[in-house]
Formats: C-alpha cells, sequence, structure tokens
C-alpha cells in the first residue's frame, strides 16, 4: 500500500478516455505505458479482449491501440485496459447519427452552442455527454444528473469541459465515493500546472463542498462567477485519500463577442484540448496550455461580421515588453498563458516594428514547425515582384547547393523550399528585400529514438569478456547505460567501456566479476531495453577423458580428451614429467579437443600419460600399453597362430568413439603363410534354430529365436577394410559407426591347421537428444522443468543433464548449471517477471554432449499476488458481519483481479464462499449468517497466476449483536465555548458508539429543541446539530444525551452566536485647548454577544467633511486628539469593534469643534547649567592572569569620568606609550592592552592609569608568562 499522502505509481503515462461514437463507425482508444515491452490486456466487462475481425489490437513501444470496428450499440458498455498492477476503466457510447435536416438547425438542450474558434486553433465540434457542465444563454451553469454508472478512480462524475461569455458565471462539480472512505478526501483544484486556486479565492472564485449522507457521495464545486478571458485554460482536479490518488483536467472556454480583429497570439501559444467535453484523464501531467507551435501554421481567414465588433484586445507582447522581468509571473497568470518561457523565447527575439512594410505585402510566420527528414516551404508576398530576395540563415545568406535549398519565384511569390530537414535547419531564418526583412524560426522536431534490436542475456565465466550489443532507429542518437537503475556514466571507464557503431550502441566489460552481476539497461528518449547478466565461477567441465591404449611396435598412439571451454590450454606429462614435442611426438589443440599423438611406438613409450589444464586443479590420466609379438619357433610346418597378448586387460574387446578410426592389428604366425579370413556375425531374429545360440542376447524371450549369420569382409580398400601380410593381418574401420558394431572372427588357415579369435567391437557415441521438456509450477520468479531419459544413450550411461534457457524473442541461450543435473526434473529460478522463456535440455556421458532437445512451449514467470493485509471485523450483528482489509504488499505483473471472501466454523476445515466471483473492494457486508455461530473469515487476493496466500481472522467471530456501552466521544474543538456568526451554518458533528443503536436525545437550557431552524440528524455512529442560518437566539448551552437501556452518557456544549456591536453611546467634547480636543463616550448598549476589542476615532474637517482614522484598536473610552489646525472645525466620530468587525454606525459629535487662535507668546523656560564633570574611576579592575607564551594576550578594564581621561600603561614601572609589541585600544570606557606573542620576560605588574582635570586613578594586575612544556 503506498504511504499516505503519497501518489500511488501508475504504470501509464497516458490513459485511455471515455468516447462517443456514432454507429457503423470506428472507436479507437489509446494507452500509453511508463516503459516499451509491458504486457498490456484489454477487457470488456471483465473478459479479455483478443485480435479478431470486431476488435484490433495493435502495440508499437510504449503504445497501445484498441480498435472498436463498425461500432453498434451492441459494443457501447464498460472497458478497461490492464498494465501490471495498474487498471484503467473507460466508456464507449454508441448514438444513432442524426437525421442531416436537423443537425444544422437543432441544438441538444444543455449544449454548448458552436463558436468560431480562432484561426490560430484547431477546429472541433465539442459535444456535452452525460455528467458534463454547460452554460446556458443566461449564463448560468446547468449540470447534467447523469452518472456513470461504473466509477473509475476515487471519481463518480469527473468536471467536464465548459465554455462560457464574458460576464457569465459557470460551474463546475466532482463527486467522489464515500462509502468505503475512512476520512473524508481532499480536493485541490489547480489552474494550468501550478496555480492552487485556494489561494485565490474571492468575489469572482469560490470553493464549495458537501456531503450526501444518503447516498454517501462528496459533491466538491468550484463556482466561477464573472467570467473574464483571463478565466480561460486549463484546469485540474486532484483528489486524494490515504492510499488512492486521482485526477482530471478539464478546459474552460471562454467567448467574446464574434468580429474581426488581430491575431490573438495567446491562443496561438495555447494548445487546445483535442478530446471535447467528453474525454477526460486521470493523468496530471498534461496541460491544455503548452506551447503548440503548429497552431501558427494555420491559414489565417478571419470571418467579418457588420454587425458585432470584437473588443479590443491587449497586447501581451507589448505588456511583457514594458514590464520588467519580476512581473513576468504575474501577467502570464493574469492573461491565461501556461507557457511563459515559449513566449519569452518568442519575445527575445522579436523587434518592435509598428511601421507598415513598403517591400512586403505578406511576411513569414513568426515561428514554423517541422519533423526531422520532412521538408518545409517558407513562402512571402513582395509588393514589387521584379524585386530580388536574399534568404539568411542565422545571418548567413543561403546559397544553391544541391536539392538542399530550392528558391522559386512565381509572380509575387518568393519561395524557399528546406527538403530533408535536420537538426542542423533548426534556426533562426530571414528575407530581405532591399533595406527591409522579415524574420522567422524554424523548429525541427527530432521523433524518439526506438531501439530496434533488444539487448541479449548473457551467462559468462569470471574473467571473460562482455559485451552488450543493441540498435536504435537512428545514427548518433544519445543513449543511456544503466545497471540495476544505476546510471554508468564517463567517470567509470576504467571498468566499462562505451561503443558506437552506427545505430549499433555497445557496453564491453573487458573482465567480469561477480560484482558485475545484474540486470543491464539501455535507455533512449523512446524506450528501453532490459537484459540479465550472470556471472559465474569457473569450471571446467571434461566431456571426454583420455583412455588406456594398447598399442603394437611401429604403431600410431593417440590420447585425445575434450572438455568445456575451447580456450583453455594445458601440459602433457610422461610419468609427471612434461612431455617436449619432436618429429615422433606431436601435441595439437583445436577447439575443446587436445591430441597427444606418438608415432612408432616402441618400448619405451610405455607410461603413464596425463593432461594438466591450465588454471584448473585437475589431472586427466591413462596408460600405454606395449603389445609384445611372441613367436615360437617350431619346425618347418607350423600350424597356424594368432598372437594377441595384452598384459592387463582383455585383447577380444575393444571399444571405440563413434567417429574415430578403428584398427584391429592381429599378429599371426604358421609354415606355410596361413590364409587370413575375417567374419562380421549378422544377428537374424524370429528363425528358425536347432537350439540356442551361445552369443544370442540374454534377454531374448522363449518366443524369439535367433539366427546367426556371418558377413566376410575381404575388401582391401574403403571404409572397412582388410590389410594381411606375412606376419600379421590388420582391420581397419575409418569413421567409426553404430553399425561396424558387433562380434568379429579371424580365422587362420594352413594345411597344417586353423586359429580362430572372436574380438567384440563396441562403438560408443553422445545420447540422443532428449525430447522437449515440459514445464510446470510456474511462480513469479522460477519454475519446474521436466523431461525424459534420451531413447538411445550412445552406449554408455548418461552421466547428467544440461539446461539452457533464453527468452522468446532472443536467439541467445544461456546455460543454467555447470554441475551436471542428475534427476529429471529441475527448479529454475532467476526469471523475470512477466517475459515470455523458453528452455532446452542435454544430455551428456562419458563420450560427450547430445544435441539439444526441441525447446519447450513458451511460459511467462507470474505469480499470484501476496495476502491482503490488516483484515479487520468492523462491525458485527445477529445476521452479518462487516470485514475490510487492505491490498496485498506485493501484486506482480500479473495485476489483481480482485478478492475472494470464505467462512468457515471454528473447529471446521471445509471453507464457505461468501461471494459469488471476485470483488474489487476492500471491504465486504457477509449477509445471511446463522446467529451465535464462531466462524472464521479469511480474504486472498487473485490474479491471473490464480489466488495468493489467505489472511484469516486472527480469533473466532461470534455472530451476534453486541451490548456496548454507550460513550460519546466529543471532539476537542467542540469542548470548549463554539463562536459562529450571526448568519453562518452551525454544523456540529458529535461521534458516539454503543450498541444496540442509541437513542439520541438533544436539549438547550433543559428544554427540548423545538421549532424547524434547529435541525437534528442522527446515524448509527454519530449526531448532527445544523443550523442553517445561525441567530442571537440560538446561543445557549447544548446537552446531548445518548442512552441504551438503562445506560446513557451525556455531553455539553456552549454554542455562542455573535454579531457586529452597536455604535458607542453618549460621546461629548471634554474639553478643547490650544491643538487638542478631549472626547469622551459610553461602551456600546449590545457588544454583539462578545468582548469589545475597541475603539476607532476618526475625524472630518467641517470644510471637506472627508474622514480620516485619528486613533485604532484603541481600548479606552476617552481620548486626547492632537495636532488639529487652528482656526478650523472638527466632527469627531467613533466605531466600536470586537471579533466580528466593526459597528455598522457611528457614534459622532452633532456641533464642530472650532480651534482658537490663541494671542499668548510663548517663552522658553531657562535652566541652570549642570556641571558634569566627574573624576576618573574604574568600573571594571585589571584582573590577574597566567598566560602561554608565544600566544597573543589581551588585559582588558573599564572606566569613567567627564572629561575624557587621558589613559597610560605601565610595566613594572615604565611607560608602554612607545614599545611597538604592545597596542592600546579605547572604546566607549573600555580599555585594552594588547601584548604580542609574550615571552616569559614580559611577565610582572601591570598599571593602567586614568588622568583629567578632575583627578586621576589607577588599576593593577600581575601577568605570568608560561613555557609551554
Amino acid at each position: 500500500m503506498p504511504e499516505p499522502g503519497k501518489k500511488p505509481v501508475s504504470a501509464f503515462n497516458k490513459k485511455p478516455r471515455s468516447a462517443e461514437v456514432t454507429a457503423g463507425s470506428a472507436a479507437v482508444f489509446e494507452a500509453e505505458t511508463e516503459r516499451s515491452g509491458v504486457k498490456v490486456r484489454w477487457q470488456r466487462d471483465g473478459s479479455d479482449i483478443t485480435a479478431n475481425d470486431k476488435y484490433g489490437l495493435a502495440a508499437e513501444g510504449k503504445r497501445h491501440t484498441l480498435t472498436v470496428r463498425d461500432a453498434s450499440p451492441d459494443d457501447q458498455g464498460s472497458y478497461a485496459v490492464i498494465a501490471g498492477s495498474s487498471k484503467v476503466k473507460f466508456d464507449l457510447k454508441v448514438t444513432e447519427p442524426a437525421p442531416p435536416e436537423k443537425a444544422e438547425s437543432e441544438v441538444a438542450p444543455g449544449a454548448p452552442k458552436e463558436v468560431p474558434a480562432p484561426a490560430t486553433e484547431l477546429e472541433e465540434s465539442v459535444s456535452s455527454p452525460e455528467g458534463s457542465v454547460s452554460v446556458t444563454q443566461d449564463g448560468s451553469a446547468a449540470e447534467h444528473q447523469g452518472a456513470p454508472d461504473d466509477p473509475i478512480g476515487l471519481f463518480l462524475m469527473r468536471p467536464q469541459d465548459g465554455e462560457v461569455t464574458v460576464g457569465g458565471s459557470i460551474v463546475f462539480s466532482a463527486r467522489v465515493a464515500g462509502a468505503s472512505l475512512l476520512k473524508p478526501p481532499v480536493v485541490k483544484w489547480f489552474k494550468g500546472k501550478w496555480v492552487d486556486l485556494s489561494s485565490k479565492v474571492g468575489q469572482h472564485l469560490q470553493l464549495h463542498d458537501s456531503y450526501d449522507r444518503a447516498s454517501k457521495v462528496y459533491l466538491f464545486e468550484l463556482h466561477i462567477t464573472d467570467a473574464q478571458t483571463t478565466s480561460a485554460g486549463g484546469y485540474r482536479c486532484e483528489v486524494s485519500t490515504k492510499d488512492k490518488f486521482d485526477s482530471c483536467n478539464f478546459n474552460l472556454t471562454v467567448h467574446e463577442a464574434i468580429g474581426s480583429g488581430d491575431l490573438d497570439l495567446r491562443s496561438a501559444f495555447r494548445r487546445t484540448s483535442l478530446a471535447g467535453a467528453g474525454r477526460r484523464t486521470s493523468d496530471s501531467h498534461e496541460d491544455a496550455g503548452t506551447l503548440d507551435f503548429s497552431s501558427l501554421l494555420k491559414k489565417r481567414d478571419f470571418r467579418r461580421d457588420s454587425k458585432l465588433e470584437a473588443p479590443a484586445e491587449e497586447d501581451v507582447w507589448e505588456i511583457l515588453r514594458q514590464a520588467p522581468p519580476s512581473e513576468y509571473e504575474r501577467i502570464a497568470f493574469q492573461h491565461g498563458v501556461t507557457d511563459l518561457r515559449g513566449m519569452l523565447k518568442r519575445l527575445k527575439g522579436m523587434k518592435q516594428d509598428e511601421k507598415k512594410s513598403t517591400a512586403f505585402q505578406k511576411k513569414l510566420e513568426p515561428a514554423y514547425q517541422v519533423n526531422k527528414g520532412h521538408k518545409i516551404r517558407l513562402t512571402v508576398e513582395l509588393a514589387d515582384p521584379d524585386a530580388e530576395v536574399k534568404w539568411l540563415k542565422n545571418g548567413q545568406e543561403i546559397q544553391m547547393s544541391g536539392s538542399k535549398y530550392i528558391f522559386e519565384s512565381v509572380g509575387a511569390k518568393r519561395t524557399l523550399t528546406i527538403s530533408q530537414c535536420s537538426l542542423a535547419d533548426d534556426a533562426a531564418y530571414q528575407c530581405v528585400v532591399g533595406g527591409e526583412k522579415c524574420s522567422t524560426e524554424l523548429f525541427v522536431k527530432e521523433p524518439p529514438v526506438l531501439i530496434t534490436r533488444s539487448l541479449e542475456d548473457q551467462l559468462v565465466m569470471v574473467g571473460q569478456r562482455v559485451e552488450f550489443e543493441c540498435e536504435v532507429s537512428e545514427e548518433g542518437a544519445q543513449v543511456k547505460w544503466l545497471k540495476d537503475g544505476v546510471e554508468l556514466t564517463r567517470e567509470e571507464t576504467f571498468k566499462y567501456r562505451f561503443k558506437k557503431d552506427g545505430r549499433k550502441h555497445h557496453l564491453i566489460i573487458n573482465e567480469a566479476t561477480l560484482e558485475d552481476a545484474g540486470h543491464y539497461a539501455v535507455r533512449t528518449s523512446g524506450g528501453q531495453s532490459l537484459a540479465e547478466l550472470i556471472v559465474q565461477e569457473k569450471k571446467l567441465e571434461v566431456y571426454q577423458s583420455i583412455a588406456d591404449l594398447a598399442v603394437g611396435a611401429k604403431d600410431q598412439a593417440v590420447f585425445k580428451c575434450e572438455v568445456s571451454d575451447e580456450n583453455v590450454r594445458g601440459v602433457w606429462l610422461k610419468n609427471g614429467k612434461e612431455l617436449v614435442p619432436d618429429n615422433r611426438i606431436k601435441v595439437s589443440h583445436i577447439g575443446r579437443v587436445h591430441k597427444l599423438t606418438i608415432d612408432d611406438v616402441t618400448p619405451a613409450d610405455e607410461a603413464d600419460y596425463s593432461f594438466v589444464p591450465e588454471g584448473f586443479a585437475c589431472n586427466l590420466s591413462a596408460k600405454l600399453h606395449f603389445m609384445e609379438v611372441k613367436i615360437d619357433f617350431v619346425p618347418r610346418q607350423e600350424p597356424p597362430k594368432i598372437h594377441l597378448d595384452c598384459p592387463g586387460s582383455t585383447p577380444d574387446t575393444i571399444v571405440v568413439v563413434a567417429g574415430n578410426k578403428l584398427r584391429l592389428d592381429v599378429p599371426i604366425s604358421g609354415d606355410p603363410a596361413p590364409t587370413v579370413v575375417w567374419q562380421k556375425t549378422v544377428t537374424q531374429g524370429k528363425k528358425a534354430s536347432t537350439g540356442p545360440h551361445p552369443d544370442a542376447p540374454e534377454d531374448a524371450g522363449a518366443d524369439e529365436e535367433w539366427v546367426f549369420d556371418k558377413k566376410l569382409l575381404c575388401e582391401t580398400e574403403g571404409r572397412v577394410r582388410v590389410e594381411t601380410t606375412k606376419d600379421r593381418s590388420v582391420f581397419t574401420v575409418e569413421g567409426a559407426e553404430k553399425e561396424d558394431e558387433g562380434v568379429y572372427t579371424v580365422t587362420v588357415k594352413n594345411p597344417v591347421g586353423e586359429d580362430q579369435v572372436n574380438l567384440t567391437v563396441k562403438v560408443i557415441d553422445v545420447p540422443d537428444a532428449p525430447a522437449a521438456p515440459k514445464i510446470s509450477n510456474v511462480g513469479e520468479d522460477s519454475c519446474t522443468v521436466q523431461w525424459e531419459p534420451p531413447a538411445y544413450d550412445g552406449g554408455q550411461p548418461v552421466l547428467g543433464y544440461i539446461l539452457e534457457r533464453k527468452k522468446k524473442k532472443s536467439y541467445r541461450w544461456m546455460r543454467l548449471n555447470f554441475d551436471l543435473l542428475r534427476e529429471l526434473s529441475h527448479e529454475a529460478r532467476r526469471m523475470i517477471e512477466g517475459v515470455a522463456y523458453e528452455m532446452r535440455v542435454y544430455a551428456v556421458n562419458a563420450v560427450g554432449m547430445s544435441r539439444p532437445s526441441p525447446a519447450s512451449q513458451p511460459f511467462m514467470p507470474i505469480g499470484p499476488p501476496g495476502e491482503p493485509t490488516h483484515l479487520a471485523v468492523e462491525d458485527v450483528s445477529d445476521t452479518t458481519v462487516s470485514l475490510k482489509w487492505r491490498p496485498p504488499e506485493r501484486v506482480g505483473a500479473g495485476g489483481l483481479d480482485g478478492y475472494s471472501v470464505e467462512y468457515c466454523q471454528e473447529g471446521c476445515s471445509e471453507w464457505t464462499p461468501a461471494l459469488q466471483g471476485l470483488t474489487e473492494r476492500t471491504s465486504m457486508l457477509v449477509k445471511d449468517l446463522p446467529t451465535g455461530a464462531r466462524l472464521l473469515f479469511r480474504v486472498r487476493a487473485h490474479n491471473v497466476a490464480g489466488p495468493g496466500g489467505p489472511i484469516v481472522t486472527k480469533e473466532p467471530v461470534t455472530v451476534q449483536e453486541i451490548l456496548q456501552r454507550p460513550r460519546l466521544q466529543l471532539p476537542r474543538h467542540l469542548r470548549q465555548t463554539i463562536q459562529k456568526k450571526v448568519g453562518e451554518p452551525v454544523n456540529l458533528l458529535i461521534p458516539f458508539q454503543g450498541k444496540p443503536r442509541p437513542q439520541v436525545t438533544w436539549t438547550k437550557e433543559g428544554q427540548p429543541l423545538a421549532g424547524e431552524e434547529v435541525s437534528i440528524r442522527n446515524s448509527p455512529t454519530d449526531t448532527i446539530l445544523f443550523i442553517r442560518a445561525a441567530r442571537r437566539t440560538h446561543s445557549g448551552t447544548y446537552q446531548v444525551t445518548v442512552r441504551i437501556e438503562n445506560m446513557e452518557d451525556k455531553a455539553t456544549l456552549i454554542l455562542q452566536i455573535v454579531d457586529k456591536p452597536s455604535p458607542p453611546q453618549d460621546i461629548r467634547i471634554v474639553e478643547t485647548w490650544g491643538f487638542n480636543v478631549a472626547l469622551e463616550w459610553k461602551p456600546p448598549q449590545d457588544d454583539g454577544n462578545t468582548e469589545i476589542w475597541g475603539y476607532t476615532v476618526q475625524k472630518a474637517d467641517k470644510k471637506t467633511m472627508e474622514w480620516f482614522t485619528v486613533l485604532e484598536h484603541y481600548r479606552r473610552t476617552h481620548c486626547v486628539v492632537s495636532e488639529l489646525i487652528i482656526g478650523n472645525g472638527y466632527y469627531f466620530r467613533v466605531f466600536s469593534h470586537n471579533m466580528v468587525g466593526s459597528s455598522d454606525k457611528a457614534a459622532a459629535t452633532k456641533e464642530p469643534v472650532f480651534i482658537p487662535r490663541p494671542g499668548i507668546t510663548y517663552e522658553p523656560p531657562k535652566y541652570k547649567a549642570l556641571d558634569f564633570s566627574e573624576a576618573p574611576s574604574f568600573t571594571q579592575p585589571l584582573a590577574n592572569r597566567s598566560i602561554i607564551a608565544g600566544y597573543n594576550a589581551i588585559l582588558c578594564c573599564a572606566v569613567r569620568g567627564s572629561p575624557k581621561p587621558k589613559i597610560s600603561w605601565f610595566k613594572n614601572g615604565l611607560d608602554l606609550g612607545e614599545d611597538a609589541r604592545f597596542r592600546m585600544f579605547c572604546k566607549q570606557g573600555v580599555l585594552t592592552l594588547e601584548i604580542r606573542k609574550p615571552c616569559p620576560y614580559d611577565g610582572g605588574v601591570y598599571v593602567c592609569r586614568a588622568t583629567n582635570l578632575q583627578g586621576e586613578a589607577q588599576c593593577e594586575c600581575r601577568l605570568e608568562v608560561r613555557v609551554p612544556q
């Protein structure tokens, strides 16, 4: 909930307005969000709207549009737009088209008459929908009582645009619902952007408010009487409560008599509303008086009317030229100008030229405006068609160059056309003819810079280089880079580097650290783009480790491994020592694959080989076995034999990685040389067989029989080939595949015998790609990803899985885990709420990583709202319970659709809904409850993600009327005497408590109240004493009593109605002497029921009878009036004053008082001269002091004497008057001796002596100078 006094943040910069269209036309509603990329939903009567033939939805950056095509009466109703937690409602009204013959002759009652707009303003037709305020012919305001059924924000009815003629009156009204408000709302009225009308209240402007207790509606009114042209302009009404805020803009148009006149420069600089009376806005950022230069481009064509003449308009330009700068603000407000800065900018460039031009028939306009990239035409008309003209730009003559500037001359017209306007063309232009010139200013409006390609999320390792790239709509545009909402400035260039390349902008971080992780944004004048940077610790994964090898003499041994980082380098070791490459031993590094190749293997090469990656604590090891060929020498005829001897391993099973080369080198012997035959066993199923084959699969069922066939391998060339020599046979497969897997039989024969060996070849590969993962349990920033194992594991068990994520509109996948996932599900976190994502998964075995799975279905993390807060029970009766709560602290991107209220019996777990559907209010009255039941209540907030957490009442609520003792809560200001003036309304509201509803009784001086002048209004929670117009007889002591059965409570109020006092009594002249007159009077007979504050005494010369105030706020009943003129006659009168004001009449003297001319000469008295001489004396003597050497010291004393004594200073009896190290001052008797940087020798007794003609005096002190230790 927003803090009290603060405006809740809205997701909209511009909100859609209610509109009224005719049947068959299209209605367009526009909304503008705070930032681009925000998901916006449109609704009608609570249901979402999708794009179809009827409705058109469009989004461009921050601008979103809803178009209702071919509107019909069925389409009218309440609509809403939702963005995040903000929801704005608006109405559509469809009317039947009016008959054409009546459209011109008839005007709807109460609708404002059309007035021809000035030529500089856009012409528009203003309609007056329901709830608007318009002006009748006699100048009075007529208010339509119709109000929208569905309140929008806090307003039940908003003030609408109005029109009034000069001298007329108008009332703007605003209605606010008060049913759900704990306190009255605060309403402020403004003119323009900053003028608070509460400070302008007076004779012509009043603010009124009232409250209808029956409908619980607050009415606020702005009354403007005797309207002037300065009253026109844009107004704003703001209403705020403890946790809500709303505002509305409206315009007032003041019409004068229609006639010819000069161009109204103020209206040229005042942008009028294009929406008409029926449009409204809740956004306080808009102003009806902003600067609009486009209005200056309109054709000035005034229609003259011989019957009507417009009154002379004041020249605002002339007033501003002659006024001092301190008066600019007052003049702007007086003439209704809301953009003072724009007018002053024009005023600065204008010259006073009152002479009629002889060279120009039509000059340039004061200002032109053009969009960037468009062209503009500047045209003048000359008095002499043959005259030559020159065009100047900022004082420099424009030369014809290419197609940028085009000069045209047609008759007396001269035109300058500027093509492809840029910011460089924003300047002052002049057209010069002979010695005359006319000037104008061209303003080039730059379109907002849009982001055409957004930033991409990135995941890097510590130390890697990061580069964010975006593309904007214009070259050279200015952009801002931000990290976690904080702007990255040029002062941080040691870490961040900014680069521009045409329309592309780059943010580069050379070496990323963990502190660089966060959300980065690029912001332009037209929007922003957000991306996340995740920095992970450096880890190295081994996709394929090196394997042990068994190699014969003169063969080639290849150790190969594959790691996750292709930039990692490493070292090969042999028995722990670094291996140095040579002609026979070669080391290679291609991408992520590292190879060690040993040609012509010898027994010395048999060892332990290791690969150590640089910068990582890991070691990949394998052993190279040297296969020795054993030959047994026998007599000449030797049976054939296959020699396969590999210590420590099983020679008849060979494992090869798919894609690698398979070479089976089989040593043979025999005399004579045997014949070698290679065969591969091929398995065929579901055929008859006499018995089980020894090589049949173990999992073959009893119902399935197997047949084994052997394929002869005899090719000497190609991918699979056999090469045989006298002592060995070599079987080679280039690029092993899955089909090459099986049992190979090697048979050697000669006349003596034969030998046979079975070799099993197993081909392993990376797993197949898993199926597309499935997404579930989508939360605010997390979701659960589930997938199935791959159909084929590549011949090796799957070690784990790797998960990747990307935004839907992005092409960059970001890895979510570096450690392999063993399970078939994973909870992904750290996602941005409201952004669509996709997931994919990889399977990893000992060989490597599979191809990625297909992407999952797009999903959007949206979390349910939090639980509501401050759930409280307001009231309980026998069948109802009144609840109230506050919105949840966290709403999220899904917004807030409403609340659900449920209840259950104490001790029961079954919750019953209190209403069908959801409620948007934060209070509810639950009805039809069983009397005496103890119930628990809970409230949950809902959005598109579902219900949020519930808030439950802490204790069960008993549904039963509670007997509560009556108690009056007398406000503090009513506990003292209540003073009201005669004629003022009296409205005394006294809250009280008590259940059941107490009985309220009012009495005055112990007697029941009677008469129609005093009315009593009672409600269940308060009572009101109301007097429409107070009179003196209403003064007295009032008593209010609240009673419930035998219990009661009383309160006493003292009401004092005060009025102006009567005039004083019996004024008379007591005495007259010289220039003085003594007056005396008696207090007034009627003091107005309050204390007399004083009297005002006035005098009037008999000749002129002009009254002048002599004494004001005088408390006594007698006075002396002085400084009268001799020879004149005077009348005197006295007014009495109290807190209400002065008396209406005065007590005056009946006869004049004459001041006689005296014949006496004044002789001043003679006084004896006095002797004020005095001997010196010290009023403040010197005081002993102890100071530190090296610091200036001051000795002070004070002396008096007349005449002024002479001062002398002595140290140890020596006069200090000529010593430069001592400075002496004397100021008004205060004597000061300053010792500059004293040393220990300056210590001693100092004497100050004062001497004059009457005597002398002295005082002394001792000064000690200490040396610091």
